[in-house]
């Protein structure tokens, strides 16, 4: 019912910045949130940072003053701009959406991932 595609992960040096992309598609009369969970190996996921339809944003506290997500409402996209990256951000990064259905259900949507490594 409802697709969310990531793009941007890859390898990069510390220090470094990556930007990551989630663009939902589907049976979506309104997106309530959007955010950005990571699972590193032999770790549980955790979440990143999220932004609801009011603006609010939150961010985890190892990623703060680091990363930034933003929403571009008329497109259903989402990104998450990293800063300063550090060895321990390596980890399959995951999209999430909240969703009110067409139907005026409510919908929960993942991405399928994309990995991030921090290495030099």
């Amino acid at each position: 019912q409802v697709q969310l595609v990531e793009s941007g992960g890859g390898l990069v040096q510390p220090g470094g910045s990556l930007r990551l992309s989630c663009a939902a598609s589907g049976s979506i009369r309104s997106i309530n949130a959007m955010g950005w969970y990571r699972q590193a190996p032999g770790k549980q996921r955790e979440s990143v940072a999220l932004v609801d339809s009011g603006g609010f944003i939150a961010y985890a506290d190892s990623v703060r003053g680091r990363f930034t997500i933003s929403r571009d409402v008329a497109k259903n996209t989402a990104y998450l701009q990293m800063n300063s990256l550090r060895p321990e951000d390596t980890a399959v990064y995951f999209c999430n959406a909240v969703v009110t259905l067409s139907t005026r259900s409510l919908y929960n949507a993942w991405g399928q991932g994309t990995q991030v490594t921090v290495s030099s």
